[in-house]
């Protein structure tokens, strides 16, 4: 199966309240000026209406900036927004039904939190693998047990596709986790919650980029 092609170097969640209170775009668009070139809309609270209209104002935002949106588990909201694809978790719509709605140009995501459910994920079409939590985290209430760096590696010999790292990812730590052989890594509160959001990005990138990850 032919994948689309697009940059997991970096990809940023969105979490807006962990924005300090500051604008969604703006700091989204800080984060792609930063290096971030993939970013998923992460909206837990919003109406559907909303949930569409921030989703084709943010795709207008960056796609100029070259990175590419993707929608935490609405394949309604992507398809309404004309987003270019979608991430889903366990207990959300089975990827070979998104991708039966979705065609097959655009990106599909799946979390994995254990080899369990990374082995369970060979031969789905999926485009690549959010694998976490690495690190205890606050940003998501039902993440689970972390994995850490064995359990990261463990999942990522079972993936047949590319896989991001994520779960409290951070500079001080960013290297070890990329030393895993990740494809990239996906962060929330690293970026969504630092006072200078394209920086915090832009250090991010340089680790990963250093990593030589192809």
């Amino acid at each position: 199966m032919s994948r689309p092609v697009f940059d997991l170097g970096l990809c940023l969640v969105t979490d807006r309240a962990a924005l300090l209170g500051r604008d969604l775009f703006d700091v989204v668009g800080r984060a792609v000026a930063g290096g971030a070139r993939l970013v998923q809309l992460r909206e837990k609270n919003a109406t559907t209406r909303e949930f569409v209209e921030l989703a084709r104002g943010l795709a207008a935002c960056i796609r100029p900036l070259g990175a590419r949106l993707v929608i935490n588990d609405r394949v309604d909201v992507a398809l309404a927004a004309g987003a270019d694809g979608v991430h889903v978790g366990q207990d959300d719509m089975h990827p070979a039904d998104v991708r039966a709605l979705i065609g097959p140009d655009r990106i599909i995501g799946l979390s994995v939190t254990g080899e369990d459910e990374a082995r369970a994920a060979r031969g789905m079409p999926v485009d690549y693998l959010g694998a976490g939590p690495v690190f205890a985290t606050a940003t998501k209430k039902d993440a689970g047990a972390p994995q850490g760096l064995a359990g990261l590696a463990r999942m990522l010999a079972l993936a047949e596709v590319p896989v991001l790292a994520i779960g409290a990812v951070a500079p001080a730590n960013a290297a070890a986790v990329m030393a895993t052989g990740v494809a990239g890594l996906a962060v929330v509160s690293a970026v969504c919650s630092a006072a200078d959001p394209q920086a915090a990005a832009r250090q991010l990138r340089a680790i990963v980029d250093a990593a030589g990850v192809k």
